[in-house]
């Protein structure tokens, strides 16, 4: 748990609760956990279900990891303690984005369980639901897909003895033991993923009546 270092600091409770964005949206707030190796197609599947959603009347918007780290998370590496707080900030800007009535859909390998685990906590204390999605595509698959040649690299450096922490290759990927639904990225195309996380929602009651 990360400490409050801050004094001189006062929780303040507004006017305008959950219920009534709620309400003003019409729709409840979520957040959609995308997790998995590089190359499984997160961002891919978690782009393609905002385009969807939003067809269908709801709000929603994608936390991409590359994108993130070009503004709030600029200042943060790979080290396991960055990898750390660059999901700690996640969760919590997640979080906002749920509380506001919004449909969150993060694209992050976090690569470990107890900080993916931290992000739930962080969603359940407030009431919210988090749903964890593993994109479940064997590393040789992703590695023949390998979009910026990162895991070439990777073995690369492997190969001459220097690592480069890089997630699969030398450095742990922690799937989630019970996560709320696991898609078989590389049997399905954008489009059939993005509908089997729809159906998923429905079937929880996480989406309101189709809005014209």
């Amino acid at each position: 748990m990360t400490e409050i270092r801050a004094t001189n600091i006062t929780w303040h409770e507004g006017h305008v609760q959950r219920p009534d964005r709620e309400r003003l949206l019409a729709q409840k707030g979520a957040t959609l956990w995308f997790t998995g190796l590089s190359g499984s197609g997160k961002s891919t599947l978690a782009f393609t279900l905002e385009h969807a959603l939003v067809e269908r009347g709801h709000l929603a918007y994608v936390l991409d990891g590359d994108n993130v780290r070009h503004g709030l998370n600029k200042n943060l590496g790979f080290s396991a303690a960055d990898r750390e707080e660059n999901i700690r900030r996640i969760g919590e800007v997640a979080r906002l984005f749920a509380d506001t009535g919004v449909i969150a859909l993060t694209s992050f390998i976090s690569p470990y369980r107890k900080d993916r685990d931290q992000a739930r906590r962080v969603h359940q204390d407030s009431g919210l639901p988090f749903i964890e999605i593993l994109v479940d595509v064997p590393i040789e698959v992703c590695e023949t897909r390998d979009p910026k040649g990162l895991y070439k690299k990777a073995r690369a450096a492997l190969a001459e003895g220097r690592g480069m922490g890089f997630t699969g290759v030398d450095d742990p990927y922690e799937p989630p033991l019970a996560p709320e639904l696991s898609i078989r990225n590389d049997r399905l195309t954008p489009q059939e993923a993005a509908a089997e996380v729809i159906a998923y929602l429905e079937s929880r009651g996480l989406l309101p009546e189709l809005r014209r």
